[in-house]
């Protein structure tokens, strides 16, 4: 076919009229294709605006719901794992142990148990007796009966030393976890109200027995001279975990949070999920509720601060509120970390549901992503690297990829024994990660059909639109 240079110059100022006659026609179609539109969105009845208001009011109410049932479940999850989990509960008591303020409390509670217990006035009587019988005058015998003061001093000093020793050692480190481990057996009775053994509730109190650290304490005695301290007779005497006038009705809900441990986060999800399907815009009603659940485990996290606070600040007179302190701070760590978790779970659903919307911000950072990626592909490529038919099996089932990189994230997330915020940010990165090699690995459909061939039908004419 000859080119269009070897066309004669009367043929091409024909085509170009021609052209130009088709030009009117091609106007009055267009017109008329806009006011056919403009018909047919006329004749269209809007939407119902009422539909739309029932469907968001539903969604919010959904979704306040299962932010609080969150809430609920992250307390029960957590009440299930302190009751029944005891490898979780002797984690959490084990490092009260060394702790400076609650062995500074156990010492003073010991000390005083076992001072109760000896009598001074006798052992004066004794040492005057004997004196007097070992040939003393009386009147000295009478002056020693006057030491009693200081004799009490004395014994103080020795006991609390001998007390102090025991309880800054291994051996008490020790005792404390094998206490506690036989205990947690009796941790459920406790709550529900049927204390016995070495847990208790009595007097509106959850206490230990530590009955051992006395016992310790009496061989300590003996062993270092202090023959008297073997008439100390069998001691119980217990150390206060936690004490309120409430906690009749606390133990309750403690016990109904541990029923319901298991289904309250399933329960919250699927709400949550009822929530975002029910709402007008999807992408929208995800973002509201991971804010939702984000704003309830602040207020949890608020909430049990000023609750400690309040608590330690209203202790009865002569109890140790640092120790008091420490022992609450250690029970509720792991709720702490575990609203920790899943409030950055929250968050990171929440940027991710925003960042494949519409925004400019979205489109620029996916587009800076894309750009970052595609840049290292091309670079990659120019050095050797063949992806073959990788690259267009990634470009045509993307989606499914990148659906079950989240999938398994979720169940990863989900399956994971008590995951904390650095795990879910760990498992956040390692999803960025597979995006990013998704994205890298898709060179999109062109390499399927590759370049175009040249043959005789060829006719070197430019493309259109160019």
């Amino acid at each position: 076919m000859p080119s269009d240079e070897s066309q004669p110059a009367s043929e091409q100022a024909g085509n170009a009229k021609a052209h130009e006659s088709r030009i009117p026609t091609e106007r009055t179609e267009l017109d008329d294709l806009r006011r056919r539109l403009a018909v047919l969105e006329a004749s269209t009845p809007p939407p119902r605006a009422r539909h739309h208001y029932l469907r968001t009011a539903g969604s919010v109410v959904l979704i306040c719901i299962s932010s609080l049932l969150t809430l609920l479940a992250v307390i029960a999850v957590w009440t299930d794992s302190i009751i029944g989990d005891t490898d979780r509960y002797v984690a959490t008591v084990a490092p009260l142990a060394s702790d400076p303020d609650v062995q500074a409390a156990v010492t003073n509670r010991v000390t005083s148990e076992v001072l109760a217990r000896i009598d001074v006035k006798a052992l004066v009587d004794q040492l005057s007796k004997a004196a007097v019988e070992q040939g003393v005058p009386p009147e000295l015998g009478k002056l020693l009966g006057g030491l009693s003061g200081p004799i009490t001093s004395g014994i103080t000093q020795l006991v609390s030393g001998t007390v102090s020793k025991v309880v800054t050692s291994d051996q008490f480190a020790t005792l404390w976890v094998d206490a506690n481990r036989a205990a947690h057996s009796s941790l459920d009775k406790a709550l529900t109200g049927k204390g016995g053994g070495a847990v208790s509730l009595e007097n509106n109190q959850v206490a230990i027995d530590i009955g051992p650290f006395v016992a310790k304490v009496k061989d300590q005695l003996v062993s270092s001279g202090f023959t008297p301290a073997a008439k100390i007779p069998e001691v119980h005497t217990s150390f206060v975990v936690y004490q309120s006038k409430d906690i009749g009705k606390y133990k309750s809900y403690f016990r109904l949070l541990q029923i319901t441990g298991t289904w309250l986060p399933i329960i919250a999800v699927l709400i949550a999920a009822a929530g975002v399907f029910t709402a007008v815009n999807r992408r929208h009603g995800l973002i509201g509720a991971a804010l939702g659940v984000a704003l309830a485990m602040l207020l949890l996290g608020i909430v049990l601060t000023v609750f400690g606070v309040f608590y330690v600040d209203h202790l009865p007179p002569g109890t140790s509120q640092a120790a008091v302190g420490a022992v609450y701070d250690a029970l509720i760590r792991f709720l702490r970390a575990s609203i920790r978790a899943v409030g950055v779970t929250a968050l990171v659903t929440a940027a991710g549901a925003f960042l494949i919307g519409p925004s400019r911000p979205a489109v620029a950072i996916r587009t800076a992503c894309a750009s970052a990626i595609g840049a290292l592909r091309q670079t990659s490529t120019a050095h050797g690297l063949r992806l073959g038919p990788v690259g267009p099996f990634v470009n045509r089932y993307k989606r499914w990829i990148g659906a079950g990189i989240l999938a398994v994230a979720a169940i990863v997330l989900a399956t994971w024994s008590y995951p904390t915020a650095a795990v879910v940010l760990w498992i956040v990165v390692v999803v960025l990660v597979g995006f990013a090699i998704r994205e890298f690995l898709d060179t999109g459909p062109q390499a399927a059909s590759g370049p175009s061939p040249t043959g005789a039908g060829h006719t070197g004419a430019p493309p259109p639109g160019a």
